[in-house]
């Protein structure tokens, strides 16, 4: 007993000794934490409102208590059943083409060897990542229009005999949204796989070259295994993000002919909860879509754990 006194007491001292040393830290880290109450969990308080009639005269405590009537409606509606369709469809449009094109942009350009090519193109690449969606659905305005660039090289070379109204048919609105994400985010996206491809031991590459190895055989056994871990770990984050499918592009790019398939959850929100003042119908839809969210990355860590590959938790 007094042995484990004597442990606890130098313990204690330890503890006390390191916090002085480490002043500065926890002040900063202090700050840190009510930063984060302030403006991440604090706001979580508004979500009450999904289970109330909210009236913004009477507020969070003052309004009606209704308990899953908003839910219930929303489920019954026919118009949030096609958004929850639109919005799954193209996020994993979104989370698939954006995450091949970024693997296949890391490969082919970690296969150029000049520096002078390469980092030109590197920059080039990730230069849309900072264009607004504003300035990015104005240039496929332009290409798409009648008088467009695509319509004229598709008269040009006779694959259609008139130019296509490519914003009129809903056909096209998700292949055109997934590649406005991958033009604006693939040579971001890039950035972290070629990170990862060269952190992969140079000796493997020089050992297989020994063995007769070319370059694609070295890419399906020495780069693709050694940035898997990278591409799991990306992956399992960007699953929780399908909902997350779009606002911009979907409503800047939207219109009557496409409304079927362009509406999304985050534009379905602002259409009742900031345009019909109808605030709890608002916070329930968001509600559903941060709960999906969460229920996505359990499930994909679950599985992926299963498997034996990398994981969040």
């Amino acid at each position: 007993m007094a042995q484990a006194k004597t442990a606890k007491k130098k313990i204690n001292k330890f503890s006390l000794k390191e916090m002085k040393r480490q002043t500065f830290l926890m002040i900063v880290s202090f700050f840190m934490v009510v930063y984060g109450i302030i403006f991440y969990y604090w706001p979580l308080t508004g979500w009450l409102m999904a289970f109330e009639n909210f009236k913004p005269k009477k507020g969070l405590l003052g309004s009606k208590f209704v308990g899953l009537d908003k839910f219930k409606f929303l489920f019954e509606d026919d118009v949030f059943i096609k958004v929850i369709r639109n919005t799954f469809a193209m996020g994993l449009i979104n989370l698939v083409s954006t995450t091949i094109m970024a693997v296949l942009f890391a490969i082919i350009l970690n296969e150029v060897r000049r520096a002078w090519i390469k980092k030109p193109i590197q920059t080039i690449s990730y230069l849309p990542h900072f264009l607004s969606w504003i300035v990015v659905t104005g240039i496929l305005h332009d290409s798409l229009s009648a008088s467009g660039i695509v319509n004229d090289l598709l008269l040009k070379f006779g694959f259609v005999n008139q130019a296509i109204n490519f914003f009129a048919f809903p056909k096209y609105f998700w292949g055109i949204v997934a590649f406005a994400q991958c033009w604006k985010e693939t040579g971001w996206n890039a950035i972290i796989y070629l990170a990862a491809i060269t952190a992969i031991d140079p000796n493997l590459y020089e050992a297989a070259s020994i063995d007769g190895a070319d370059r694609l055989h070295k890419i399906r056994y020495i780069t693709l295994p050694g940035i898997k871990p990278t591409f799991m770990i990306l992956l399992l984050m960007n699953v929780g993000n399908v909902l997350n499918a779009g606002f911009e592009v979907q409503y800047l790019l939207g219109n009557g002919l496409v409304q079927s398939v362009s509406q999304t959850i985050d534009i379905y929100v602002l259409k009742w909860g900031i345009s019909q003042n109808d605030y709890s119908l608002g916070t329930a839809a968001g509600l559903f879509k941060s709960a999906v969210s969460i229920l996505l990355i359990v499930i994909a860590n679950e599985i992926s754990k299963r498997y034996g590959e990398e994981r969040l938790f």
